[in-house]
């Protein structure tokens, strides 16, 4: 079983509301956005069709538009609402404490495989 890491990336006023900032979560490069609305999500960085960097897009209260070709993300869960390859989406959470905490999959800790769940 892989394990999932929480990781802490700072206060959620570090985000202005409409917009998105890119954070590297030890190798993986994660963009989370904060709505209008309030909601925060968290999707990998790069656009699947050439690399866009999704953190820069137009952001609605539900998707967000690559800068580069204008292919369109459900912020829930990354599917592709305009283009044809989904972006993979992370759990996103503001603490009691206002801080954003992004869950992604650990690295597998020896090279081996996956990492296993301590017992």
């Amino acid at each position: 079983m892989r394990l999932v890491d929480e990781t802490c990336i700072g206060a959620l006023e570090r985000i202005p509301v409409g917009e998105g900032r890119e954070v590297d979560l030890g190798g993986l490069l994660v963009a989370v956005f904060r709505t209008r609305s309030g909601s925060v999500h968290a999707l990998e960085a790069r656009c699947p069709h050439r690399g866009g960097p999704l953190a820069d897009g137009l952001v609605d209260s539900t998707s967000v538009v690559c800068p580069l070709h204008g292919w369109r993300f459900r912020l829930q869960d990354g599917a592709a609402l305009v283009g044809d390859s989904p972006t993979r989406s992370f759990a996103v959470r503001e603490g009691d404490d206002g801080n954003i905490y992004v869950r992604c999959p650990a690295p597998a800790s020896d090279g081996l495989g996956p990492a296993e769940s301590p017992d």
